[in-house]
Protein backbone atom coordinates (compact mmCIF):
# COMPACT_ATOMS: atom_id res chain seq x y z
CA UNK A 1 0.00 0.00 0.00
CA UNK A 2 0.96 3.53 -0.54
CA UNK A 3 0.69 7.38 -0.60
CA UNK A 4 -0.01 8.84 -3.88
CA UNK A 5 2.61 11.02 -5.14
CA UNK A 6 1.57 13.65 -7.35
CA UNK A 7 1.48 17.13 -8.42
CA UNK A 8 -0.90 19.01 -5.89
CA UNK A 9 -2.62 20.90 -8.88
CA UNK A 10 -4.54 17.91 -9.89
CA UNK A 11 -6.53 18.20 -6.40
CA UNK A 12 -9.14 20.95 -7.93
CA UNK A 13 -10.48 18.10 -10.68
CA UNK A 14 -13.99 18.23 -11.32
CA UNK A 15 -15.73 14.40 -11.36
CA UNK A 16 -18.68 12.55 -11.30
CA UNK A 17 -19.87 9.92 -8.48
CA UNK A 18 -19.80 6.24 -7.53
CA UNK A 19 -20.62 3.98 -4.77
CA UNK A 20 -20.13 0.45 -4.21
CA UNK A 21 -21.42 -0.90 -1.03
CA UNK A 22 -21.33 -4.22 -0.70
CA UNK A 23 -21.76 -6.80 2.88
CA UNK A 24 -20.98 -9.83 4.60
CA UNK A 25 -20.56 -11.46 7.80
CA UNK A 26 -18.30 -13.87 9.45
CA UNK A 27 -17.21 -14.76 12.97
CA UNK A 28 -13.50 -15.83 13.38
CA UNK A 29 -13.37 -19.31 13.21
CA UNK A 30 -10.86 -19.58 16.50
CA UNK A 31 -13.33 -17.69 17.62
CA UNK A 32 -16.12 -18.54 20.92
CA UNK A 33 -18.11 -16.65 18.64
CA UNK A 34 -17.82 -19.30 15.83
CA UNK A 35 -17.66 -22.07 18.19
CA UNK A 36 -20.77 -21.53 20.22
CA UNK A 37 -23.89 -19.65 19.65
CA UNK A 38 -26.34 -19.30 22.76
CA UNK A 39 -29.64 -17.70 22.81
CA UNK A 40 -28.32 -14.46 24.08
CA UNK A 41 -24.96 -14.50 21.47
CA UNK A 42 -27.59 -15.16 18.57
CA UNK A 43 -29.84 -11.98 19.92
CA UNK A 44 -26.64 -9.95 19.49
CA UNK A 45 -25.54 -11.35 16.40
CA UNK A 46 -29.40 -10.22 14.77
CA UNK A 47 -29.32 -7.30 16.27
CA UNK A 48 -25.55 -6.38 14.44
CA UNK A 49 -27.44 -7.82 11.30
CA UNK A 50 -30.02 -5.37 11.74
CA UNK A 51 -27.75 -2.49 11.94
CA UNK A 52 -25.73 -3.95 8.96
CA UNK A 53 -28.87 -4.00 6.69
CA UNK A 54 -29.86 -0.44 7.68
CA UNK A 55 -26.81 1.05 6.91
CA UNK A 56 -26.85 -1.48 3.31
CA UNK A 57 -30.62 0.13 2.88
CA UNK A 58 -29.52 3.85 3.04
CA UNK A 59 -26.59 2.59 0.39
CA UNK A 60 -29.37 1.61 -1.75
CA UNK A 61 -30.72 4.75 -2.36
CA UNK A 62 -27.77 5.79 -4.08
CA UNK A 63 -26.54 2.70 -6.19
CA UNK A 64 -28.27 0.44 -8.30
CA UNK A 65 -28.21 -3.11 -7.87
CA UNK A 66 -28.29 -3.07 -4.15
CA UNK A 67 -30.84 -5.49 -3.81
CA UNK A 68 -28.81 -8.21 -5.53
CA UNK A 69 -26.12 -7.77 -3.24
CA UNK A 70 -28.46 -7.93 -0.43
CA UNK A 71 -29.54 -11.32 -1.57
CA UNK A 72 -26.09 -12.40 -1.71
CA UNK A 73 -25.29 -11.18 1.28
CA UNK A 74 -27.99 -12.87 3.75
CA UNK A 75 -26.62 -15.97 1.96
CA UNK A 76 -22.85 -15.58 2.54
CA UNK A 77 -23.72 -14.47 6.06
CA UNK A 78 -25.08 -17.79 7.31
CA UNK A 79 -22.26 -19.83 5.26
CA UNK A 80 -19.47 -17.78 6.81
CA UNK A 81 -20.36 -17.97 10.22
CA UNK A 82 -20.91 -21.74 10.07
CA UNK A 83 -17.76 -22.53 7.81
CA UNK A 84 -14.21 -23.31 9.22
CA UNK A 85 -11.12 -21.35 7.80
CA UNK A 86 -10.85 -23.77 4.55
CA UNK A 87 -11.42 -21.59 0.90
CA UNK A 88 -14.76 -22.85 -1.05
CA UNK A 89 -14.01 -22.97 -4.68
CA UNK A 90 -17.56 -23.05 -5.00
CA UNK A 91 -18.67 -20.71 -7.98
CA UNK A 92 -15.55 -20.71 -9.60
CA UNK A 93 -16.36 -22.25 -13.21
CA UNK A 94 -12.73 -22.19 -14.40
CA UNK A 95 -10.38 -25.62 -14.29
CA UNK A 96 -9.02 -26.11 -10.66
CA UNK A 97 -5.43 -27.69 -11.13
CA UNK A 98 -4.94 -28.55 -7.97
CA UNK A 99 -9.02 -29.12 -6.43
CA UNK A 100 -8.46 -32.58 -6.64
CA UNK A 101 -4.82 -32.71 -4.08
CA UNK A 102 -5.14 -34.50 -0.63
CA UNK A 103 -1.39 -34.96 -0.05
CA UNK A 104 1.43 -31.91 0.63
CA UNK A 105 3.06 -33.99 -2.18
CA UNK A 106 0.24 -33.70 -4.62
CA UNK A 107 0.27 -29.95 -4.53
CA UNK A 108 3.93 -29.88 -4.18
CA UNK A 109 4.66 -32.01 -7.56
CA UNK A 110 1.95 -30.41 -9.32
CA UNK A 111 3.70 -27.10 -9.08
CA UNK A 112 6.86 -28.73 -10.20
CA UNK A 113 5.36 -30.19 -12.85
CA UNK A 114 3.70 -26.69 -14.25
CA UNK A 115 7.11 -25.28 -14.18
CA UNK A 116 9.16 -28.08 -16.31
CA UNK A 117 5.97 -27.96 -18.74
CA UNK A 118 6.83 -24.18 -19.27
CA UNK A 119 3.90 -23.29 -17.49
CA UNK A 120 5.35 -21.45 -14.55
CA UNK A 121 8.10 -19.40 -14.53
CA UNK A 122 11.19 -21.21 -11.95
CA UNK A 123 11.12 -18.24 -9.40
CA UNK A 124 7.60 -18.37 -9.16
CA UNK A 125 7.56 -22.24 -9.14
CA UNK A 126 10.45 -21.48 -5.76
CA UNK A 127 8.29 -19.26 -4.55
CA UNK A 128 5.04 -21.19 -4.49
CA UNK A 129 6.82 -23.70 -2.30
CA UNK A 130 8.33 -21.59 0.14
CA UNK A 131 4.91 -19.79 0.77
CA UNK A 132 3.07 -23.43 1.74
CA UNK A 133 5.84 -24.27 3.94
CA UNK A 134 5.98 -21.03 5.83
CA UNK A 135 1.57 -21.13 5.41
CA UNK A 136 1.80 -24.84 6.73
CA UNK A 137 3.94 -24.30 9.51
CA UNK A 138 1.92 -21.05 10.85
CA UNK A 139 -1.09 -22.76 10.65
CA UNK A 140 0.15 -25.61 12.19
CA UNK A 141 1.33 -23.72 15.30
CA UNK A 142 -1.91 -22.13 15.17
CA UNK A 143 -3.55 -25.74 16.79
CA UNK A 144 -6.42 -24.58 14.82
CA UNK A 145 -8.60 -27.99 14.41
CA UNK A 146 -7.91 -29.75 11.30
CA UNK A 147 -5.07 -27.48 10.58
CA UNK A 148 -3.64 -30.19 7.35
CA UNK A 149 -7.15 -29.91 5.54
CA UNK A 150 -7.12 -25.64 6.08
CA UNK A 151 -3.48 -26.13 4.45
CA UNK A 152 -4.03 -28.15 1.86
CA UNK A 153 -7.06 -26.62 0.58
CA UNK A 154 -6.49 -22.92 1.30
CA UNK A 155 -3.27 -23.61 -0.78
CA UNK A 156 -4.33 -25.78 -3.32
CA UNK A 157 -6.77 -22.61 -4.02
CA UNK A 158 -4.10 -20.54 -4.08
CA UNK A 159 -2.11 -22.05 -6.50
CA UNK A 160 -4.80 -22.36 -8.55
CA UNK A 161 -5.54 -18.35 -8.40
CA UNK A 162 -1.34 -17.65 -9.05
CA UNK A 163 -1.33 -20.64 -12.15
CA UNK A 164 -4.22 -18.68 -13.32
CA UNK A 165 -2.86 -15.18 -13.26
CA UNK A 166 0.70 -16.37 -14.66
CA UNK A 167 -1.09 -18.04 -17.56
CA UNK A 168 -4.02 -15.03 -18.45
CA UNK A 169 -2.31 -11.88 -16.58
CA UNK A 170 -5.02 -9.97 -14.79
CA UNK A 171 -4.43 -6.02 -15.03
CA UNK A 172 -5.56 -3.71 -12.29
CA UNK A 173 -7.80 -0.46 -13.09
CA UNK A 174 -6.53 2.77 -11.47
CA UNK A 175 -9.65 2.06 -9.19
CA UNK A 176 -10.20 -1.83 -8.78
CA UNK A 177 -13.27 -3.09 -7.51
CA UNK A 178 -12.96 -6.42 -5.46
CA UNK A 179 -13.88 -8.94 -7.93
CA UNK A 180 -16.91 -11.22 -5.91
CA UNK A 181 -17.91 -13.68 -8.63
CA UNK A 182 -18.03 -16.16 -9.83
CA UNK A 183 -15.17 -16.63 -7.18
CA UNK A 184 -14.86 -14.88 -4.12
CA UNK A 185 -11.91 -13.36 -4.08
CA UNK A 186 -12.62 -11.25 -0.62
CA UNK A 187 -13.63 -14.22 1.35
CA UNK A 188 -10.56 -16.27 -0.24
CA UNK A 189 -8.33 -13.90 1.04
CA UNK A 190 -10.42 -13.25 4.51
CA UNK A 191 -10.47 -17.50 4.73
CA UNK A 192 -6.60 -17.64 4.18
CA UNK A 193 -5.49 -15.00 6.23
CA UNK A 194 -7.98 -15.93 9.08
CA UNK A 195 -5.82 -19.23 10.44
CA UNK A 196 -2.98 -16.89 10.76
CA UNK A 197 -4.55 -14.58 13.78
CA UNK A 198 -4.83 -15.78 17.24
CA UNK A 199 -8.16 -13.87 18.56
CA UNK A 200 -7.32 -14.84 21.78
CA UNK A 201 -4.67 -12.60 21.75
CA UNK A 202 -6.07 -9.85 19.62
CA UNK A 203 -7.65 -6.48 20.15
CA UNK A 204 -9.48 -3.40 18.52
CA UNK A 205 -9.07 -0.04 20.18
CA UNK A 206 -12.32 2.22 20.56
CA UNK A 207 -14.88 0.29 18.53
CA UNK A 208 -17.44 3.35 19.84
CA UNK A 209 -16.01 5.57 16.89
CA UNK A 210 -16.43 2.82 14.10
CA UNK A 211 -19.87 3.15 14.86
CA UNK A 212 -19.38 6.83 14.43
CA UNK A 213 -17.81 6.48 10.89
CA UNK A 214 -20.91 4.26 9.79
CA UNK A 215 -23.23 6.84 10.83
CA UNK A 216 -20.72 9.57 8.99
CA UNK A 217 -21.44 7.24 6.02
CA UNK A 218 -24.99 7.20 6.04
CA UNK A 219 -24.84 10.77 6.17
CA UNK A 220 -23.37 10.95 2.95
CA UNK A 221 -19.92 12.02 4.27
CA UNK A 222 -16.45 10.31 3.58
CA UNK A 223 -13.99 8.65 5.88
CA UNK A 224 -10.64 8.78 5.82
CA UNK A 225 -8.13 7.19 7.73
CA UNK A 226 -4.46 8.11 7.98
CA UNK A 227 -2.84 4.80 9.08
CA UNK A 228 0.47 3.43 9.65
CA UNK A 229 0.99 -0.31 7.41
CA UNK A 230 2.90 -3.03 8.36
CA UNK A 231 2.65 -6.08 5.85
CA UNK A 232 0.55 -7.28 3.01
CA UNK A 233 -2.16 -8.81 5.01
CA UNK A 234 -3.41 -5.46 6.43
CA UNK A 235 -6.39 -4.96 4.42
CA UNK A 236 -7.51 -8.31 5.87
CA UNK A 237 -6.41 -7.99 9.48
CA UNK A 238 -8.28 -4.89 9.32
CA UNK A 239 -11.62 -6.21 7.69
CA UNK A 240 -11.18 -9.76 10.69
CA UNK A 241 -10.76 -7.48 12.98
CA UNK A 242 -14.16 -5.52 11.81
CA UNK A 243 -16.39 -8.52 10.38
CA UNK A 244 -18.02 -9.41 13.49
CA UNK A 245 -19.26 -5.83 14.22
CA UNK A 246 -19.02 -3.93 11.45
CA UNK A 247 -19.46 -6.01 8.46
CA UNK A 248 -19.61 -2.77 6.25
CA UNK A 249 -17.03 -1.30 6.69
CA UNK A 250 -14.70 -4.44 6.26
CA UNK A 251 -16.00 -5.06 2.97
CA UNK A 252 -16.70 -1.92 1.57
CA UNK A 253 -13.12 -0.39 2.66
CA UNK A 254 -10.80 1.18 -0.30
CA UNK A 255 -7.30 0.87 -0.34
CA UNK A 256 -4.28 2.93 -1.79
CA UNK A 257 -1.96 0.27 -3.03
CA UNK A 258 1.58 0.41 -3.92
CA UNK A 259 2.11 -1.63 -7.31
CA UNK A 260 4.06 -4.06 -5.88
CA UNK A 261 0.64 -5.86 -4.70
CA UNK A 262 -0.55 -5.38 -8.08
CA UNK A 263 2.09 -6.71 -10.13
CA UNK A 264 3.57 -9.91 -7.57
CA UNK A 265 2.56 -13.11 -8.73
CA UNK A 266 2.16 -14.30 -5.35
CA UNK A 267 0.28 -11.30 -4.05
CA UNK A 268 -1.79 -10.26 -6.81
CA UNK A 269 -4.84 -12.86 -6.16
CA UNK A 270 -5.21 -11.48 -2.62
CA UNK A 271 -5.04 -7.82 -4.00
CA UNK A 272 -7.82 -8.94 -6.14
CA UNK A 273 -10.61 -9.18 -3.38
CA UNK A 274 -9.91 -5.81 -2.05
CA UNK A 275 -11.14 -2.34 -3.18
CA UNK A 276 -8.09 -0.75 -4.33
CA UNK A 277 -6.73 2.84 -5.62
CA UNK A 278 -3.88 1.56 -7.41
CA UNK A 279 -0.76 3.88 -7.21
CA UNK A 280 3.04 3.58 -7.79
CA UNK A 281 4.31 4.10 -4.53
CA UNK A 282 6.88 7.25 -3.72
CA UNK A 283 9.71 4.41 -2.25
CA UNK A 284 9.77 2.92 -5.99
CA UNK A 285 9.10 5.93 -8.19
CA UNK A 286 12.81 5.89 -8.87
CA UNK A 287 13.47 2.55 -9.26
CA UNK A 288 13.90 2.57 -13.07
CA UNK A 289 14.06 6.31 -14.42
CA UNK A 290 12.84 5.54 -17.82
CA UNK A 291 9.24 4.69 -16.29
CA UNK A 292 8.92 7.57 -13.86
CA UNK A 293 6.92 9.49 -16.29
CA UNK A 294 4.42 6.67 -16.96
CA UNK A 295 3.95 6.22 -13.01
CA UNK A 296 3.27 9.80 -12.47
CA UNK A 297 0.75 10.04 -14.98
CA UNK A 298 -0.92 6.57 -13.78
CA UNK A 299 -0.93 8.13 -10.16
CA UNK A 300 -2.64 11.38 -11.45
CA UNK A 301 -5.57 8.84 -13.04
CA UNK A 302 -6.02 7.62 -9.84
CA UNK A 303 -6.05 10.53 -8.24
CA UNK A 304 -8.90 11.57 -10.53
CA UNK A 305 -10.62 8.32 -9.39
CA UNK A 306 -10.36 9.20 -6.12
CA UNK A 307 -11.65 12.82 -6.42
CA UNK A 308 -14.75 10.87 -8.14
CA UNK A 309 -15.11 8.78 -5.22
CA UNK A 310 -14.97 11.57 -2.22
CA UNK A 311 -17.40 13.72 -4.61
CA UNK A 312 -20.04 11.23 -4.18
CA UNK A 313 -19.48 11.13 -1.15
CA UNK A 314 -20.80 7.78 1.79
CA UNK A 315 -16.71 6.28 1.14
CA UNK A 316 -14.50 5.13 3.71
CA UNK A 317 -10.81 5.31 2.20
CA UNK A 318 -7.19 3.86 4.01
CA UNK A 319 -4.23 5.49 3.39
CA UNK A 320 -0.52 4.67 4.68
CA UNK A 321 1.06 7.94 5.13
CA UNK A 322 4.52 7.09 5.08
CA UNK A 323 4.28 5.55 1.67
CA UNK A 324 5.14 2.18 2.26
CA UNK A 325 5.15 -0.44 5.85
CA UNK A 326 6.58 0.21 8.66
CA UNK A 327 10.00 -1.63 9.84
CA UNK A 328 11.98 -2.21 13.08
CA UNK A 329 14.07 0.39 14.27
CA UNK A 330 17.94 0.18 13.07
CA UNK A 331 19.23 0.76 16.87
CA UNK A 332 16.60 -0.82 18.98
CA UNK A 333 15.27 -3.23 17.01
CA UNK A 334 11.63 -2.35 17.97
CA UNK A 335 9.42 -2.06 15.11
CA UNK A 336 7.42 1.18 15.05
CA UNK A 337 5.01 2.83 12.89
CA UNK A 338 7.09 4.65 10.03
CA UNK A 339 7.19 8.56 9.96
CA UNK A 340 4.45 9.97 8.22
CA UNK A 341 4.75 12.54 4.98
CA UNK A 342 3.54 15.78 5.51
CA UNK A 343 3.21 16.92 2.16
CA UNK A 344 1.38 13.30 1.03
CA UNK A 345 -0.97 13.92 4.42
CA UNK A 346 -1.54 17.90 3.65
CA UNK A 347 -2.27 16.79 -0.33
CA UNK A 348 -4.80 14.18 0.97
CA UNK A 349 -6.57 16.39 3.21
CA UNK A 350 -6.89 19.56 0.72
CA UNK A 351 -8.18 16.76 -1.65
CA UNK A 352 -10.69 16.04 0.57
CA UNK A 353 -11.86 19.90 1.60
CA UNK A 354 -12.34 20.21 -2.43
CA UNK A 355 -14.60 17.22 -3.19
CA UNK A 356 -17.46 19.30 -1.52
CA UNK A 357 -18.24 16.86 0.85
CA UNK A 358 -18.04 16.70 4.57
CA UNK A 359 -14.41 14.74 5.26
CA UNK A 360 -13.76 13.25 8.06
CA UNK A 361 -9.93 12.29 8.56
CA UNK A 362 -9.28 9.88 11.48
CA UNK A 363 -5.57 8.64 12.80
CA UNK A 364 -5.75 4.56 12.71
CA UNK A 365 -2.94 1.90 14.15
CA UNK A 366 -2.63 -0.77 13.24
CA UNK A 367 -0.06 -3.62 14.68
CA UNK A 368 0.09 -7.16 12.67
CA UNK A 369 4.07 -7.48 11.68
CA UNK A 370 4.29 -10.79 13.51
CA UNK A 371 2.26 -12.72 10.79
CA UNK A 372 3.57 -11.22 7.76
CA UNK A 373 6.71 -9.16 8.53
CA UNK A 374 8.15 -7.29 5.38
CA UNK A 375 12.13 -7.47 4.36
CA UNK A 376 14.14 -5.59 6.98
CA UNK A 377 14.88 -3.58 4.04
CA UNK A 378 13.27 -1.95 1.23
CA UNK A 379 14.11 -3.93 -1.90
CA UNK A 380 13.78 -3.05 -5.51
CA UNK A 381 13.41 -6.24 -7.05
CA UNK A 382 9.66 -7.81 -7.25
CA UNK A 383 9.16 -11.15 -5.57
CA UNK A 384 9.97 -10.60 -1.60
CA UNK A 385 10.62 -13.99 0.62
CA UNK A 386 6.99 -14.42 2.68
CA UNK A 387 7.71 -14.96 6.32
CA UNK A 388 4.60 -16.17 8.11
CA UNK A 389 3.61 -17.12 11.73
CA UNK A 390 0.22 -17.53 14.20
CA UNK A 391 0.14 -14.12 16.19
CA UNK A 392 -2.32 -11.74 17.94
CA UNK A 393 -2.80 -8.59 16.04
CA UNK A 394 -4.54 -4.91 17.21
CA UNK A 395 -6.34 -2.48 15.22
CA UNK A 396 -7.10 0.90 16.85
CA UNK A 397 -8.89 4.05 15.68
CA UNK A 398 -8.88 7.96 17.61
CA UNK A 399 -11.38 10.77 17.30
CA UNK A 400 -11.02 12.39 13.84
CA UNK A 401 -8.36 14.91 13.80
CA UNK A 402 -9.80 18.74 12.53
CA UNK A 403 -6.86 20.48 10.55
CA UNK A 404 -8.04 24.03 11.44
CA UNK A 405 -8.57 22.97 15.10
CA UNK A 406 -4.75 21.90 15.02
CA UNK A 407 -3.06 24.58 12.87
CA UNK A 408 -5.33 27.63 14.29
CA UNK A 409 -2.57 29.09 16.68
CA UNK A 410 0.15 29.19 13.44
CA UNK A 411 0.40 31.07 10.99
CA UNK A 412 2.98 29.62 8.63
CA UNK A 413 1.34 27.03 5.99
CA UNK A 414 4.14 24.83 5.76
CA UNK A 415 4.51 24.81 9.37
CA UNK A 416 0.54 24.59 9.70
CA UNK A 417 1.27 21.34 7.38
CA UNK A 418 3.93 19.63 9.69
CA UNK A 419 1.71 20.60 13.02
CA UNK A 420 -1.21 18.38 11.52
CA UNK A 421 0.69 15.82 10.08
CA UNK A 422 2.70 15.34 13.63
CA UNK A 423 -0.92 15.39 15.04
CA UNK A 424 -2.10 12.57 13.21
CA UNK A 425 1.43 10.70 13.84
CA UNK A 426 1.66 11.27 17.72
CA UNK A 427 -2.18 9.71 17.86
CA UNK A 428 -1.12 6.64 15.78
CA UNK A 429 1.64 5.93 17.59
CA UNK A 430 0.00 6.41 21.31
CA UNK A 431 -2.47 3.86 20.03
CA UNK A 432 0.12 1.50 18.51
CA UNK A 433 1.82 1.45 21.89
CA UNK A 434 -1.25 1.02 23.78
CA UNK A 435 -1.66 -2.42 20.97
CA UNK A 436 1.86 -3.05 21.87
CA UNK A 437 1.38 -3.28 25.78
CA UNK A 438 -1.93 -5.63 24.99
CA UNK A 439 -0.33 -8.18 22.62
CA UNK A 440 3.57 -8.05 23.06
CA UNK A 441 3.08 -7.09 26.87
CA UNK A 442 0.76 -9.75 27.76
CA UNK A 443 -1.28 -7.12 29.08
CA UNK A 444 -4.51 -7.86 27.31
CA UNK A 445 -7.42 -5.67 28.13
CA UNK A 446 -5.65 -3.77 30.61
CA UNK A 447 -3.73 -2.46 28.74
CA UNK A 448 -6.58 0.05 27.77
CA UNK A 449 -6.14 3.83 28.54
CA UNK A 450 -8.59 6.70 28.56
CA UNK A 451 -8.02 7.48 25.36
CA UNK A 452 -7.63 3.87 23.87
CA UNK A 453 -10.63 1.39 25.02
CA UNK A 454 -9.91 -2.24 24.15
CA UNK A 455 -12.14 -4.86 23.70
CA UNK A 456 -12.22 -7.89 21.80
CA UNK A 457 -15.69 -7.93 19.90
CA UNK A 458 -15.95 -11.78 18.48
CA UNK A 459 -16.57 -12.48 22.28
CA UNK A 460 -19.71 -10.57 22.42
Amino acid sequence: MAILPVPSATFCTSTAATVIPRNSHAFPSNSPAALSCSSSTAQSIAAKHCRRIRLAIFCAQRASGMNEMLKEDKASSSDSAASTSAVSPAGNHELLTFFGARTEEDLLSGVRREAVDGGLPQSVARGMEELYENYRNAVFQSGVPKAEEIVLSNMATVFDRIILDVKDPFEFSPHHRAIREPFDYYMFVQNYIRPLIDFRRSYVGNTSLFNEMEDKLKQGENIILISNHQTEADPAVIALLLESTHPYLAENMIYVAGDRVLVDPLCKPFSMGRNLLCVYSKKHMYDFPEQVEMKLKANTRSLKEMAVLLRGGSNIIWIAASGGRDRPDHVSREWCPAPFDPLSVDNMRRLVEHAGVTGNIYPLAILCYNIMPPPLQVEKEVGEKRLISFHGVGLSVAPKVDFHAVSAATKDPEEAKVVYCSGLFDSVNQQYNVLKSAIHGNQGLKASTPTVSLSQPWQS
